[in-house]
């Protein structure tokens, strides 16, 4: 059987999850992704499994896939939102993802720039840099309140980790675990227009769907406090971009840490990346070597089933 295989992060990796990969009787070809429509809809028929990272797999290339080869779609990681789930179904093509996986990875991620914002970390290393000695105040992050939007395993993560710091946590979930709740001592929002000025922080851990597409909105964000901070580690797609790009504009003291964007790879004429206040990473916040290994050789297992 013939694979093509896109994801960067596990082609760039070592680990077991390449070993795992090559014991199986399988011909493998590489693409590096993020693949666009143009680039897959004429190869993806020459194989019979796919192991993608945020490829478009749009309708058409998975028509293209049933008119050839293709059996079935491994997606490294979890978010199957650039995946035509519809079409997979209407073309018999099954699909299956990685959850459990990045849980950690991400939400240290997440921590990692609410840190970063409050300790003035970014500035200060920046003017060391330039050899300058401008010593800024910073926060503690004891007390502040967060809103966790999305409360599945890595919001979870991420809860626990800002519960410890003796922050005043308060998540919003569609489906709520009860338990986890009483037990980590979290406040519960029980609708999205609850978010207010009494926030700090926004940590969004959604999956993107048509009903939470830009849930973070223009209403939301005027809203909130002039130096509330956004952090964003799911997709960019969440934050309605021109009601974003139009209050860190007049919110001087408002901070958009994020590791996602509207287009990936980052495209040249990205406004976000020239405003002092928002901070991008480009999409690591799960490239570990141990979330990559977990991740690698759980789409690899994915795939094998599948392909039976």
């Amino acid at each position: 059987m013939k694979i093509l295989l896109t994801s960067t992060s596990f082609q760039d990796t070592p680990g077991n999850h390449h070993d795992l990969l090559n014991n199986n009787n399988w011909e493998v070809e590489y693409l590096r992704g993020p693949l666009k429509e143009a680039e897959i809809i004429d190869v993806i028929g020459k194989y019979d499994g796919l192991i993608c990272g945020d490829d478009d797999i749009t309708e058409e290339v998975l028509l293209a896939g049933k008119n050839g080869k293709l059996k079935a779609i491994s997606k490294y990681g979890i978010g199957l939102d650039k995946i035509d789930l519809v079409a997979a179904n209407i073309f018999n093509i099954p699909i299956a993802n990685t959850p459990g996986v990045n849980h950690v990875a991400v939400s240290e991620h997440a921590f990692m720039m609410l840190l970063a914002f409050y300790k003035n970390f970014i500035k200060e290393v920046k003017i060391v840099k330039s050899k300058k000695w401008t010593r800024l105040i910073g926060h503690e992050i004891w007390r502040k309140k967060i809103a966790v939007i999305g409360l599945g395993r890595i919001g979870k993560e991420m809860a626990k980790r800002c519960t410890s710091f003796g922050m005043d946590v308060w998540g919003y979930d569609l489906d709520i675990d009860e338990q986890f709740i009483i037990d980590n001592k979290i406040s519960l929002i029980h609708s999205i227009d609850e978010l207010d000025n009494t926030f700090d922080i926004l940590s969004l851990h959604l999956p993107l769907t048509k009903s939470t597409k830009c849930i973070i909105n223009e209403k939301i964000i005027h809203r909130l406090k002039q130096n509330v901070l956004i952090i964003n580690t799911a997709r960019a797609d969440l934050v309605e971009k021109d009601a974003l790009l139009s209050h860190l504009g007049q919110k001087k003291e408002m901070g958009y840490y994020s590791d996602v964007l509207w287009e990936e790879p980052i495209n040249e004429n990205e406004q976000i990346v020239s405003l002092d206040n928002a901070v991008i990473t480009p999409h690591i916040a799960s490239r570990t070597y141990q979330s990559v290994e977990r991740q690698g050789s759980a789409a690899v297992n994915n795939l094998r089933v599948l392909l039976g």
